[in-house]
Protein backbone atom coordinates (compact mmCIF):
# COMPACT_ATOMS: atom_id res chain seq x y z
CA UNK A 1 0.00 0.00 0.00
CA UNK A 2 1.27 3.68 -0.89
CA UNK A 3 2.71 5.79 1.85
CA UNK A 4 0.66 9.14 2.39
CA UNK A 5 2.55 11.85 4.05
CA UNK A 6 1.08 14.66 5.72
CA UNK A 7 -0.02 17.97 4.05
CA UNK A 8 -0.45 21.13 5.72
CA UNK A 9 -4.21 21.41 6.88
CA UNK A 10 -4.60 18.00 7.27
CA UNK A 11 -6.47 17.40 11.04
CA UNK A 12 -5.08 15.38 14.08
CA UNK A 13 -6.68 14.11 16.83
CA UNK A 14 -4.07 14.03 19.40
CA UNK A 15 -4.96 11.59 22.14
CA UNK A 16 -3.53 11.87 25.99
CA UNK A 17 -3.77 9.42 28.29
CA UNK A 18 -2.19 10.23 31.87
CA UNK A 19 -3.83 11.73 34.77
CA UNK A 20 -0.78 14.12 35.52
CA UNK A 21 -0.54 17.65 33.60
CA UNK A 22 3.29 17.95 34.68
CA UNK A 23 3.98 13.98 33.24
CA UNK A 24 6.46 13.31 30.91
CA UNK A 25 3.86 11.97 29.23
CA UNK A 26 1.76 14.82 29.11
CA UNK A 27 4.83 17.28 28.01
CA UNK A 28 5.67 15.04 25.54
CA UNK A 29 1.92 15.71 24.28
CA UNK A 30 2.24 18.91 24.47
CA UNK A 31 5.78 18.63 22.26
CA UNK A 32 4.11 16.78 19.72
CA UNK A 33 1.11 19.38 19.57
CA UNK A 34 3.49 21.74 18.89
CA UNK A 35 5.54 20.47 16.26
CA UNK A 36 2.17 19.60 14.22
CA UNK A 37 0.50 22.76 14.61
CA UNK A 38 4.08 24.24 13.01
CA UNK A 39 4.09 21.38 10.48
CA UNK A 40 0.38 23.28 9.29
CA UNK A 41 -2.18 20.91 10.61
CA UNK A 42 -4.91 21.76 12.78
CA UNK A 43 -4.97 19.98 16.51
CA UNK A 44 -7.57 18.34 18.68
CA UNK A 45 -5.78 17.39 21.57
CA UNK A 46 -8.46 15.06 23.77
CA UNK A 47 -6.91 14.78 27.24
CA UNK A 48 -9.13 11.74 28.72
CA UNK A 49 -8.48 12.63 32.33
CA UNK A 50 -8.63 16.39 31.44
CA UNK A 51 -12.15 16.28 30.36
CA UNK A 52 -13.53 13.26 32.59
CA UNK A 53 -13.51 10.75 30.45
CA UNK A 54 -15.57 7.68 31.63
CA UNK A 55 -13.90 4.16 30.84
CA UNK A 56 -16.55 2.16 32.42
CA UNK A 57 -18.43 0.23 29.58
CA UNK A 58 -22.53 1.28 30.31
CA UNK A 59 -25.60 -0.52 28.31
CA UNK A 60 -26.06 2.56 26.73
CA UNK A 61 -22.40 1.82 24.71
CA UNK A 62 -22.78 -1.94 24.86
CA UNK A 63 -22.03 -3.50 21.27
CA UNK A 64 -25.19 -4.93 19.81
CA UNK A 65 -24.05 -7.29 16.87
CA UNK A 66 -28.15 -7.24 16.01
CA UNK A 67 -27.92 -3.18 15.50
CA UNK A 68 -25.05 -2.00 14.09
CA UNK A 69 -26.75 1.41 13.38
CA UNK A 70 -27.23 1.32 17.23
CA UNK A 71 -27.09 4.89 18.57
CA UNK A 72 -24.83 4.99 21.25
CA UNK A 73 -24.09 7.68 24.49
CA UNK A 74 -23.98 11.52 23.87
CA UNK A 75 -20.60 11.03 24.99
CA UNK A 76 -19.45 8.61 23.13
CA UNK A 77 -21.37 9.89 20.08
CA UNK A 78 -19.32 13.18 20.65
CA UNK A 79 -16.13 11.19 20.81
CA UNK A 80 -16.89 9.36 17.57
CA UNK A 81 -17.16 12.57 15.81
CA UNK A 82 -13.37 13.50 16.76
CA UNK A 83 -12.18 10.13 15.60
CA UNK A 84 -14.35 10.70 12.37
CA UNK A 85 -13.06 14.24 11.95
CA UNK A 86 -9.31 13.45 12.11
CA UNK A 87 -6.57 12.60 8.99
CA UNK A 88 -4.07 11.64 11.77
CA UNK A 89 -5.00 10.30 15.11
CA UNK A 90 -2.29 10.43 17.47
CA UNK A 91 -1.87 8.28 20.71
CA UNK A 92 0.45 9.40 23.52
CA UNK A 93 0.41 7.55 26.85
CA UNK A 94 2.27 5.24 29.67
CA UNK A 95 2.83 1.56 28.84
CA UNK A 96 1.11 0.39 32.52
CA UNK A 97 1.32 -3.46 33.63
CA UNK A 98 2.77 -4.00 29.86
CA UNK A 99 -0.41 -2.59 28.03
CA UNK A 100 -2.93 0.96 27.66
CA UNK A 101 -3.88 2.64 31.15
CA UNK A 102 -7.35 1.77 31.89
CA UNK A 103 -8.78 5.17 30.94
CA UNK A 104 -7.55 4.54 26.91
CA UNK A 105 -8.46 0.64 27.10
CA UNK A 106 -11.98 2.59 27.71
CA UNK A 107 -11.84 4.63 25.28
CA UNK A 108 -11.11 1.91 22.69
CA UNK A 109 -13.72 -0.10 24.34
CA UNK A 110 -16.52 2.65 24.17
CA UNK A 111 -15.68 5.06 21.15
CA UNK A 112 -14.07 2.56 18.76
CA UNK A 113 -17.42 0.13 18.87
CA UNK A 114 -19.39 -1.82 16.28
CA UNK A 115 -21.08 0.01 13.65
CA UNK A 116 -18.54 3.00 13.99
CA UNK A 117 -15.62 1.45 13.86
CA UNK A 118 -15.77 -1.69 12.73
CA UNK A 119 -18.30 -3.82 11.64
CA UNK A 120 -18.74 -2.07 8.42
CA UNK A 121 -18.21 -3.91 4.90
CA UNK A 122 -16.18 -0.44 4.14
CA UNK A 123 -14.64 0.44 7.07
CA UNK A 124 -15.44 4.25 8.34
CA UNK A 125 -11.72 4.53 9.59
CA UNK A 126 -10.29 4.03 6.24
CA UNK A 127 -7.94 6.08 4.98
CA UNK A 128 -6.47 7.80 8.60
CA UNK A 129 -3.20 7.08 9.83
CA UNK A 130 -2.11 6.47 13.35
CA UNK A 131 0.68 6.60 15.43
CA UNK A 132 0.79 5.13 18.68
CA UNK A 133 3.23 6.36 20.95
CA UNK A 134 3.92 4.79 24.05
CA UNK A 135 5.94 5.15 27.30
CA UNK A 136 7.99 2.35 28.50
CA UNK A 137 10.28 2.38 31.58
CA UNK A 138 12.44 -0.96 30.39
CA UNK A 139 16.01 -0.23 28.22
CA UNK A 140 14.75 -1.77 24.88
CA UNK A 141 17.19 -4.12 24.87
CA UNK A 142 15.48 -5.25 27.74
CA UNK A 143 11.86 -4.76 26.49
CA UNK A 144 12.56 -6.73 23.57
CA UNK A 145 13.98 -9.71 25.36
CA UNK A 146 11.61 -10.11 27.18
CA UNK A 147 8.98 -9.73 23.65
CA UNK A 148 6.64 -7.52 25.26
CA UNK A 149 7.35 -5.05 22.02
CA UNK A 150 6.02 -7.35 20.09
CA UNK A 151 2.89 -8.09 21.95
CA UNK A 152 2.37 -4.17 22.13
CA UNK A 153 2.65 -3.79 18.50
CA UNK A 154 0.67 -6.95 17.11
CA UNK A 155 -2.27 -5.48 20.05
CA UNK A 156 -1.93 -1.82 18.60
CA UNK A 157 -1.20 -1.96 14.83
CA UNK A 158 -3.33 -5.07 14.04
CA UNK A 159 -5.70 -5.92 16.61
CA UNK A 160 -6.97 -2.29 17.39
CA UNK A 161 -5.79 -0.11 14.03
CA UNK A 162 -5.94 -2.39 11.15
CA UNK A 163 -9.03 -4.52 12.61
CA UNK A 164 -10.52 -1.23 12.45
CA UNK A 165 -9.61 -0.45 9.03
CA UNK A 166 -6.42 2.06 9.61
CA UNK A 167 -3.46 0.04 7.62
CA UNK A 168 -0.88 2.98 7.63
CA UNK A 169 -0.43 3.15 11.26
CA UNK A 170 2.60 2.40 13.31
CA UNK A 171 4.08 2.32 17.35
CA UNK A 172 6.89 4.09 18.57
CA UNK A 173 8.04 3.17 21.85
CA UNK A 174 10.31 6.23 23.89
CA UNK A 175 12.32 3.87 26.73
CA UNK A 176 13.86 4.40 29.76
CA UNK A 177 11.18 6.64 30.44
CA UNK A 178 11.64 7.46 34.14
CA UNK A 179 15.37 8.80 32.92
CA UNK A 180 15.19 9.60 29.55
CA UNK A 181 15.00 13.56 30.23
CA UNK A 182 14.68 15.55 26.94
CA UNK A 183 15.42 13.11 25.12
CA UNK A 184 12.18 11.89 25.08
CA UNK A 185 11.28 14.84 22.57
CA UNK A 186 13.99 13.83 19.97
CA UNK A 187 12.08 9.91 19.99
CA UNK A 188 8.81 11.68 19.68
CA UNK A 189 10.39 13.92 16.89
CA UNK A 190 11.98 10.26 14.98
CA UNK A 191 8.48 9.19 15.18
CA UNK A 192 6.72 12.21 13.96
CA UNK A 193 9.24 12.54 10.73
CA UNK A 194 8.15 9.09 9.84
CA UNK A 195 4.82 10.20 9.26
CA UNK A 196 6.28 13.22 6.76
CA UNK A 197 7.77 10.31 4.22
Amino acid sequence: MPHTPLTPGQHVLLVLAHPRGDSLTARLADHIRDRLAGDSLTVDVLDLHAEGFDPRMTQADEPNWGERDKVYSAEVRSHMERVDAADLIVVVFPVWWFGLPAILKGWIDRVWNYGFAYGRREPRLRGKRMLWLGLVSYQREEFAALGWDEVLVRTLRVGISEFCGIAEASVHFVYDSLNVGEDASASADTALAGLHR
